[in-house]
């Protein structure tokens, strides 16, 4: 039910197009943004499938921000603060780009189409 939904595309053209390189995309659904991801893991999971052709995974439904944070968006948070250096997640749709070793952080904000992304991941897939 989210805006940027549509996002799903561009992200699957990423995986089409560098997971044989090591991209690997993950989706992480979460209902603490206006309460926009409400259905159940699998319903999720087809829907996204369904409609934007998503063949990597889409994981089960977690928390990213708050006391019940998931420890990878609580450790992501802190790795690759926000604008003006918030560190808590604004809304669905905000990207990490981990590099490798895991010590290369990028976020990217919920706006920012997976095609900006491209540069980067290049860069990181060298």
């Amino acid at each position: 039910q989210c805006g940027f939904t549509s996002q799903y595309e561009g992200l699957e053209a990423l995986h089409k197009k560098y997971s044989s390189m090591g991209l690997n995309i993950l989706g992480f659904p979460c209902n603490q943004f206006g309460g926009q991801e409400s259905g159940t893991d699998s319903e999720i999971q087809s829907f996204c499938k369904l409609n934007f052709g998503v063949s990597f995974p889409v994981l089960s439904k977690i928390e990213v921000k708050g006391a019940n944070a998931d420890p990878l968006f609580q450790y992501l948070s802190s790795e690759a603060p926000g604008f003006l250096g918030i560190k808590s997640i604004k809304w669905n749709f905000t990207k990490f780009l981990v590099s490798r070793d895991g010590k290369h952080i990028k976020r990217y904000a919920p706006n920012t189409k997976p095609e900006a992304l491209v540069k980067d991941i290049e860069n990181l897939l060298k």
